[in-house]
C-alpha cells in the first residue's frame, strides 16, 4: 500500500531535513531531522520524554519505529560508540545507523520526525580527543544528526575544555548532550556544583545543550536492583539549570519501574530517555519485567518464550556460544554482532514478531509513561515555524568568557566538591 502524505509533511520534508541527510537520502520520504527538532516536541507538550532506542539490532530500530508512528510521537534512535564505534560489538553502527532507518521509514510509511543520536561518544584522553576531530565528521557525514559527547569519565575541568575542543566538529544545527558524572550507579552521584560548572563553562562559549546526562543513580544493562534514579536529585539539579534552557537526558531505564520513570517526567526536565538492554531482550524474545530486567529461572538463567522472538533454536544455539566464551548474563549483549545475519535469516513470521514485540513494549512506554503520545504536531511546527532543519538555540550566552578561559576554568574546577564514584568500566 502506497503511503499518504500530508501537505504538512511534504513541507516538513522539503526544509527540515538537514543538509547531510538530503545528499545520503535526496528521494527519500523519511523525516529524518536533527535532535533538537524532538527536544522542543517535548517541551512544547510539557512533562514528556521522548524514547531514544538504542538499535543494538534490525529489529530494535523497527519495531521502535513502528511504535513512534503508532504513537504519532516522534522517535529518537541511537547507539553508544561502544556498541556501535570501531569497536563495536553491534552490526548496527554510526555509520550504517541513517541508512537502516531512512530505509524501514520509506518501507513502512513512517511519518513522525526521527533524529538519528551518536550516543555516549567518550573521551577519555588526548588521544581520544585527537582521534574525534576526524571521526565526528565522517558520522555526520554518514547521517548522524544529533550527538552525546561524554567525556565524563574525566575530572570536571579536562570534560569542560574537551567539549570545547570538539565543539567546532559538530554542525551547529544538532542535536547536542553533554554529560556530567559518569553513569555508574549510586557511586559517584553527579552534584550541582558539577552539573553548573559544565553548563556555564559552556554558555560562556556560546555552546548551549539541548541536553545534560547525569549520574542521577542508574546503570547500563542488567540491575542487580531497583535502587534507580534518584528523582529529587535530578529534579534539584534541573532546577538549578533553568537560567541556561538545557533539558534532561535519563540514562539507564532498564532497572526503573514505569513508577519512576512517571515521575522523572512529572518533577524534571527531562525530554529523553534511552532503552537499551529492555529493547535487546525483548527482541530476543526474553521474559522481562516491568523495570526492563530479563528474568531468570531457579537455575540463573534467562528465560526464552517460546511464541516469541527469535526461534528457540537460534537461542539455543546463542545461548551455547556465550557459555563457550565464558560470559556471564551482562556479556550477552556482545552476542549482537555474530548474530545479527542469523537472526535476519530466520523465516519471515519469526522475524516479523522480534519487531513486534519491541512495538508492543514501546508503544506502552511511549503512550504510558513518558507522555509523548501525539507529540509529533509539535515537532513538525518546530520544523516549519523556523522554516529550516535547524531550530535555533533555546539558551543565550549569560556567562562571561573572560571568566571561563582555560587558566580560570583549571582554577575555578579546583573548589567542585565531587566523587567520581567506583573504578571500573561502565561503558554504554
Amino acid at each position: 500500500m502506497t503511503a499518504q502524505y500530508s501537505a504538512e509533511f511534504e513541507k516538513a520534508l522539503q526544509v527540515g531535513r538537514p543538509p547531510n541527510i538530503r545528499a545520503l537520502f535526496p528521494n527519500s520520504k523519511a523525516l529524518i531531522v536533527s535532535g533538537k527538532v524532538v527536544d522542543r516536541a517535548m517541551l512544547a507538550k510539557g512533562k514528556a520524554i521522548a524514547m531514544a532506542a538504542n538499535g543494538r539490532n534490525y529489529f530494535v530500530i523497527r519495531g521502535a519505529l513502528m511504535a513512534a508512528q503508532r504513537a504519532n510521537c516522534p522517535l529518537i534512535i541511537e547507539i553508544a560508540k561502544s556498541e556501535g564505534g570501531q569497536k563495536a560489538y553491534c552490526a548496527v553502527n554510526y555509520w550504517n545507523m541513517a541508512r537502516i532507518v531512512d530505509a524501514l521509514c520509506n518501507e513502512l510509511g513512517i511519518t513522525v520526525p526521527v533524529a538519528i543520536h551518536a550516543d555516549h561518544y567518550g573521551i577519555k584522553n588526548e588521544k581520544d580527543l585527537n582521534a574525534a576531530k576526524v571521526e565526528i565528521p565522517t558520522m555526520f557525514e554518514a547521517g548522524i544528526t544529533s550527538i552525546a559527547i561524554d567525556a565524563s569519565h574525566l575530572p570536571d575541568d579536562r570534560n569542560l575544555l574537551a567539549n570545547l575542543a570538539i565543539n567546532p566538529f559538530i554542525p551547529s544545527w544538532a542535536g547536542l548532550e553533554t554529560e556530567v558524572g559518569e553513569i555508574k550507579g549510586n557511586t559517584g552521584l553527579s552534584t550541582v556544583d558539577e552539573a553548573k560548572f559544565l553548563i556555564q563553562g559552556l554558555n560562556a562559549h556560546g555552546i548551549f545543550p539541548d541536553w545534560i546526562a547525569l549520574n542521577n543513580g542508574t546503570t547500563h544493562g542488567l540491575e542487580a536492583s531497583d535502587a534507580g534514579i534518584q528523582v529529587g536529585l535530578t529534579a534539584e539539579i534541573h532546577k538549578a539549570l533553568e537560567p541556561y534552557r538545557v533539558n534532561g537526558a535519563q540514562h539507564g531505564t532498564s532497572g526503573n519501574s514505569s513508577e519512576r520513570l512517571r515521575a522523572i517526567a512529572d518533577e524534571t526536565a527531562t525530554t529523553k530517555a534511552n532503552v537499551a538492554t529492555a529493547l535487546q531482550m525483548i527482541s530476543w524474545g526474553l521474559e522481562v519485567n516491568d523495570y526492563g530486567n530479563a528474568q531468570l529461572d531457579a537455575d540463573g538463567n534467562f528465560i526464552k518464550k517460546p511464541d516469541a522472538g527469535m526461534s528457540d533454536e537460534l537461542w539455543a544455539e546463542m545461548v551455547a556460544h556465550a557459555e563457550g566464551k565464558g560470559w556471564k548474563k551482562g556479556d550477552y549483549k556482545n552476542l549482537n554482532l555474530p548474530f545479527e545475519n542469523k537472526l535476519l535469516a530466520q523465516p519471515r513470521e519469526i522475524r516479523e514478531r522480534m519487531a513486534k514485540g519491541v512495538e508492543e513494549f514501546a508503544y506502552k512506554m511511549m503512550t504510558e509513561v513518558l507522555n509523548a503520545r501525539d507529540t509529533a504536531p509539535y515537532a513538525m511546527e518546530a520544523i516549519l515555524s523556523a522554516g529550516s532543519h535547524d531550530v535555533g538555540a533555546k539558551g543565550s550566552r549569560i556567562e562571561d568568557p573572560a571568566l571561563w578561559t582555560e587558566a580560570r576554568i583549571i582554577e575555578r574546577a579546583k573548589s567542585i566538591v565531587g566523587d567520581k564514584g567506583a573504578e571500573g568500566d561502565f561503558d554504554d
